[in-house]
């Protein structure tokens, strides 16, 4: 399965921001990457501006090129703001909500959870990252799995309270998608007007 595998560092580095967790390069180095990343910056065209939105928001839900296409398509047929919506899309995928309960430290770990069958939706296992959760169906963690060492890390000291669009049952170690979050409470530094836009061209 598909999906990207390069230096992470170096992708944060050039967008000057943690997109793939907590970086300890980026801190000590945050410029971008390359024998000129220290150097005078150059002016970004404003495709260039709009190319590094779309680049920083598949990097960031690891979503590759068709899929994130095939997203976009999805958010413009529907109702409501076409940016809006893909990122609801997007805050929808199975692997993200999985890293919003604090199940996981990052989306790749979450990823790995879900297509190592760990978790189950609505009491069946779900081995599709990409699969998208509907409000108020139920993740959890199989049985077997909910003492693995990296949950019980990544939950240790979690709020939860930040995903208003999200509950959390610390008693079962499972979680249930509320309502699709609004475009104010999601966290991620994307200008998903500039995606619009590219695509619009």
């Amino acid at each position: 399965m598909a999906r990207y595998t390069g230096p992470k560092s170096k992708i944060a580095r050039k967008f000057g921001e943690p997109i793939f967790g907590p970086d300890k390069v980026l801190s000590r180095k945050g410029y971008p990457p390359g024998q000129h990343g220290n150097s005078r910056k150059q002016k970004t065209s404003e495709y260039g501006l709009q190319l590094r939105e779309k680049q920083k928001a598949k990097y960031t839900y690891g979503v590759l090129e068709k899929q994130f296409s095939n997203l976009f398509d999805k958010a413009a047929r529907s109702q409501g703001i076409t940016g809006e919506v893909l990122l609801q899309l997007l805050e929808s995928r199975l692997d993200n909500i999985v890293f919003r309960l604090g199940l996981a430290p990052t989306r790749s770990a979450a990823r790995q959870l879900v297509l190592h069958r760990h978790i189950i939706v609505d009491g069946k296992v779900v081995n599709i990252p990409s699969y998208s959760v509907k409000a108020s169906q139920l993740i959890g963690m199989r049985e077997k799995s909910k003492s693995l060492e990296v949950v019980m890390d990544a939950l240790s000291g979690f709020n939860h309270s930040k995903y208003p669009w999200l509950e959390w049952d610390q008693e079962s170690l499972s979680g249930k998608l509320l309502h699709l979050p609004e475009r104010s409470d999601i966290p991620e530094n994307i200008k998903e007007q500039l995606i619009v836009e590219l695509y619009s061209k």
